[in-house]
């Protein structure tokens, strides 16, 4: 069984709204030094019965677990 990690996060350029919501909020709270806030999404699973688990998680991500038009994902078998 592979445990598997998938990290999706929003292409450069492409305006990420929550970040910049995050940022204000720091920012408010007196976190002045922060900038270039991102926000992005961890997908964590176990996946058994398959030869290649990076593959298949590629699969799932070209698929579902990302909109490859705006996001990038990073896939971390362990």
């Amino acid at each position: 069984m592979a445990k598997v990690k998938v990290q999706v996060f929003l292409k450069p350029g492409v305006l990420d709204v929550q970040g910049k919501a995050v940022e204000g909020a720091l920012k408010g709270l007196g976190w002045t030094g922060v900038s270039e806030a991102r926000v992005g999404k961890l997908i964590e699973f176990d996946l058994d019965g398959v030869d290649d688990p990076a593959a298949e998680a590629k699969k799932m991500c070209e698929t579902l677990l990302a909109n490859t038009v705006i996001e990038s994902y990073r896939i971390e078998i362990a």
